[in-house]
């Protein structure tokens, strides 16, 4: 009899920005009060599932989203660097065409590759970086169920790559709302499937959720 085995990759919860800037792999950056509440209800969401492993980034943003995930199956918290947020030449700072980094000139020698991309940590290094991360997951859960706690761009980013899909494409359509789960199914070591839930989607800002248009004055997201 095979094995099934179930990797939740989860973004973690709202974030304490109110400078408003991309902070990508700094450290000091918190979950804000809601969000906490994001991180709750999907503890609460996963209490009577099979989960065995709980991971996170070591970013303390996603450790605090895995913290009561891992209290609620009664689990020591395991921290994977691979799962960390993808890095960034504009991280620390404000991020727009007209009031942030996009202004200056100098930073306009950043933006000449889309496909790679060409201000960040390219997209072929992070699907290796987590899907690494997920087998590794997958191996400690085996049979069983895990939750892997990252970020946005790399959740989507390897989603991307195991759906088949080209990895360049608009920030505005990810589909990876905070708090959400993307969820691996293996069959012993293949990967049968790729499914996506939002457990907290009631919490979520509207302007934050996956396609949501731009509302003036608010940001998608800092950092993710």
């Amino acid at each position: 009899m095979s094995d099934i085995t179930v990797v939740h990759v989860m973004r973690h919860g709202e974030v304490h920005n109110p400078e408003g800037v991309l902070y990508g792999r700094r450290a000091g950056y918190h979950l804000s009060e809601l969000g906490r509440q994001m991180a709750d209800r999907v503890a609460e969401h996963l209490q009577d599932r099979d989960v065995t492993y709980v991971v996170a980034s070591p970013l303390e943003r996603a450790q605090e989203t895995a913290a009561p995930i891992a209290k609620v199956h009664g689990l020591e918290l395991a921290t994977d660097g691979r799962l960390i947020e993808a890095g960034n030449v504009f991280e620390g700072k404000t991020f727009g065409v007209g009031d942030g980094a996009l202004r200056k000139p100098g930073n306009w020698k950043h933006l000449t590759n889309p496909f790679k991309p060409s201000w960040g940590e390219p997209y072929v290094e992070q699907v290796v970086r987590m899907m690494s991360a997920i087998e590794a997951a997958r191996d400690a859960a085996r049979g069983h169920e895990a939750v892997a706690v990252s970020h946005q761009l790399p959740i989507w980013i390897v989603r991307s790559f195991a759906e088949r899909r080209r990895l360049w494409h608009d920030p505005r359509r990810r589909q990876c709302t905070l708090a959400s789960l993307t969820s691996f199914t293996y069959q012993d070591d293949k990967l049968v499937s790729v499914g996506y839930s939002e457990p907290a989607r009631d919490l979520v800002p509207v302007h934050l959720l996956a396609g949501a248009k731009p509302v003036k004055g608010k940001s998608k997201a800092f950092g993710a």
